[in-house]
């Protein structure tokens, strides 16, 4: 399934990893694990904020996703099932 899943990171923890040098490390390093189709990054309600929209094969897979965020960057998570254009064609298809 399509998932978006959003890291909306801790101010103070990601200022000492730009100060300390290790933020790009640990944003590679959650991409890298992720392996997204899309990866975003932007401000959202003042908090450096991440995108990345990838295929979760299983739900299970979401607590090896996220600790990486919790710990390094105390971030909030949420997860959100998504659809591009081509998933939505389809899905309008099936409705008759």
């Amino acid at each position: 399934m399509r998932v978006l899943l959003k890291a909306s990171m801790n101010t103070e923890k990601t200022n000492e990893a730009i100060r300390n040098g290790t933020m790009a490390k640990l944003v590679q390093e959650a991409v890298e694990h992720v392996r997204p189709e899309a990866a975003y990054f932007t401000t959202d309600h003042g908090k450096r904020t991440m995108f990345l929209v990838f295929d979760m094969q299983d739900s299970a897979q979401m607590p090896a996703i996220a600790e990486p965020f919790f710990l390094d960057m105390e971030a909030e998570i949420s997860y959100t099932p998504v659809m591009n254009a081509e998933d939505l064609k389809r899905g309008l298809a099936q409705l008759g």
